[in-house]
């Protein structure tokens, strides 16, 4: 068998192996015909070329049935690089969960195919160097002209080199959100959730910021959201935020995240309104819309039924005649309210009403969250405080650590051994839930102790058993802290305030 008779098996073994392929693609990957069908019309027209050499060449005319010749063995190459492209990474790569992008496809297929070019080349004896010094200048101009069309191009390839996006991201640019559906060589295509396909040039992403929804280091998609609710400033922070919590985590809503758990803040404080923010985790970007509006949904009914209302634009005019009977009715009802906190403390028993009133004009109002140090053991501080709402934690500091000493709950009283004697806090007293307050100092305890000064012997005595239920209440650690006399306790008040040493 002479040589043209060899090249000429090849060529056709070569195109039964790419129509054998081409067709089995048309069954196997049926999406893609498309590709394949173009990759078959290309091989028909090589068997056309094909003949039509043969038959020009037994015409005489060998030039034109030898070039014939080589664009058809060229072309027959190149499509049974394509057809075993698309074979690898669109039927076998699946088939074993491996995805790759488009673009992945591309370039290696365009790489061995130029790879095959130049092997023909080097068989045919074509010199390099002279096509090298040529091709040189052409491509000078080529890259010129089309620097728009190849940043994009190497756009493509850095980010697929970089991993930085990848095919069924869900990303954010601009104003556009969705999932990238494919990477190609000049652009990477979005479908938004509008079925709408955003196409973005690839060398924009290299140059300019994107956001990919959901973190890298999580194999689930997980997107925080943020939903903003304005409340009436008359309901408590605390209170607000646990029922928006609330509303999501005892409800059974589809495409939220029980881990993390969702969160409720306050943003921000308005004209007589409170901005909180109710966050959850969206498993799936696609449905965030319908997500939103059933959390939303939820959150409102638990509002409703806790009896705190948004706050809508109003405006409100109130017309009072302000005289001094107005007054009087204010201050008068402000002074039950701090009467009512007064009495039952057994501190203020020995007190007559007037003395009792005396003192309610002193109170002042003081909240504290949960987990706010009401008052530290060793400051000095001349008040005490009484609870009206809440409950709070008396621990003794130690070198051994803190010990928890006593719970006090509404209408107790702490730190009157500071406003009486002067002396540092004996132990530290923390909020344990949201504690409404009213805080006496000094002062306003002196005018009532220097108008009937015998009071302070009865003060005493409450003094002492409060200050022996104390030291019974500690552990091992503060043992060797004993209770002071009731005479060492009057001492005290009386030096404190400066009363007369005469008086028992």
């Amino acid at each position: 068998m002479n040589l043209s008779s060899l090249l000429r098996t090849e060529m056709a073994v070569a195109m039964a192996v790419a129509l054998a392929l081409g067709l089995a693609l048309l069954v196997l990957h049926p999406r893609d015909r498309a590709s394949t069908r173009n990759a078959l019309l290309l091989l028909l027209l090589c068997a056309v070329a094909e003949v039509g050499g043969r038959l020009i060449d037994s015409g005489g005319r060998h030039t034109i049935a030898s070039l014939l010749a080589d664009v058809a063995t060229v072309t027959v190459g190149a499509v049974l690089i394509r057809l075993g492209g698309i074979l690898l990474f669109r039927v076998l790569l699946p088939a074993v969960g491996v995805s790759r992008a488009r673009i992945v496809e591309d370039l290696l297929t365009t790489a061995i195919t130029v790879a095959w070019v130049l092997l023909w080349l080097r068989m045919e004896g074509v010199d390099f160097a002279s096509l090298i010094t040529t091709s040189a200048v052409i491509s000078a101009v080529i890259a010129f002209s089309m620097q728009q069309t190849l940043g994009d191009v190497l756009g493509g390839a850095v980010l697929q080199l970089d991993k930085s996006i990848r095919v069924g991201d869900w990303v954010k640019v601009d104003d556009v959100s969705g999932r990238v559906v494919e990477i190609r060589w000049r652009y990477t295509a979005i479908e938004t959730r509008n079925r709408e396909t955003v196409v973005v040039p690839n060398g924009w992403l290299v140059k300019n910021r994107f956001t990919v929804i959901g973190s890298r280091l999580d194999p689930e998609t997980r997107w925080r959201r943020w939903l903003y609710f304005d409340i009436d400033i008359a309901c408590g922070p605390p209170a607000v935020c646990e029922t928006l919590v609330k509303s999501v985590t005892d409800a059974d809503i589809g495409n939220v995240a029980h881990d993390p758990e969702p969160t409720a803040v306050l943003m921000s404080v308005g004209n007589g309104f409170g901005r909180y923010a109710l966050r959850y985790f969206l498993i799936d970007p696609l449905a965030d819309d319908p997500t939103d509006s059933q959390v939303r949904a939820h959150a409102l009914a638990a509002l409703e039924r806790s009896a705190m209302r948004l706050a809508v634009t109003r405006e409100e005019r109130l017309i009072i005649k302000d005289n001094e009977s107005y007054r009087a009715a204010e201050r008068a009802e402000d002074l039950a309210r701090r009467k009512a906190a007064l009495a039952g403390v057994a501190l203020f028993a020995a007190l007559s009403d007037a003395e009792r009133d005396l003192l309610a004009e002193h109170l002042v109002y003081a909240p504290f969250l949960k987990g706010d140090t009401i008052t530290r053991q060793g400051a000095v501080a001349h008040w005490l405080y009484l609870i009206v709402s809440g409950e709070a934690d008396v621990c003794f500091d130690s070198p051994g650590g803190r010990t928890h000493v006593n719970t006090i709950t509404a209408g107790e009283v702490f730190g009157e051994m500071g406003m009486l004697t002067g002396e540092p806090r004996h132990a530290t007293v923390i909020a344990r839930t949201n504690v409404a307050c009213y805080r006496l100092d000094k002062e306003g305890f002196e005018t009532v102790l220097h108008t009937r000064p015998d009071i302070a012997s009865e003060l005493s005595r409450v003094l002492e058993l409060r200050e022996k239920e104390l030291v019974r209440r500690k552990d091992a650690a503060t043992a060797n802290h004993a209770p002071a006399g009731h005479g060492d306790i009057l001492e005290r008040i009386r030096a404190f305030f400066g009363l007369d040493e005469g008086i028992r």
